[in-house]
């Protein structure tokens, strides 16, 4: 499974001839590559994975997908990874 994580870029560079931003997740900033979306402006969020924005997305949209992971993160360390069913913590539903 893969997982994109939403951002909001707050720094644009040209790096070596490719277009590089700093994108904050919460209170992490990490560097993106801003080659799939070259429309990206600074204030804009994005979709990131493996290091590479790889589409814009609503500020409202990111804002619940944000809260979501939040939420899910929480659970886990409540519950414990050991204790959540099988299908939620590995490769989707389990086969039975």
């Amino acid at each position: 499974m893969c997982l994109a994580i939403p951002g909001k870029i707050v720094s644009i560079e040209d790096a070596a001839g490719l277009r590089q931003a700093r994108v904050q997740f919460g209170g992490i900033i990490r560097e993106a590559s801003l080659e799939l979306v070259p429309e990206a402006q600074i204030g804009d969020y994005v979709l990131v994975h493996v290091g590479f924005a790889i589409s814009r997305i609503d500020e409202d949209e990111a804002k619940q997908t944000l809260a979501d992971l939040e939420q899910m993160a929480r659970l886990t360390e409540e519950v414990g990874a050991d204790e959540m069913p099988e299908h939620s913590v590995q490769n989707g539903p389990s086969r039975q």
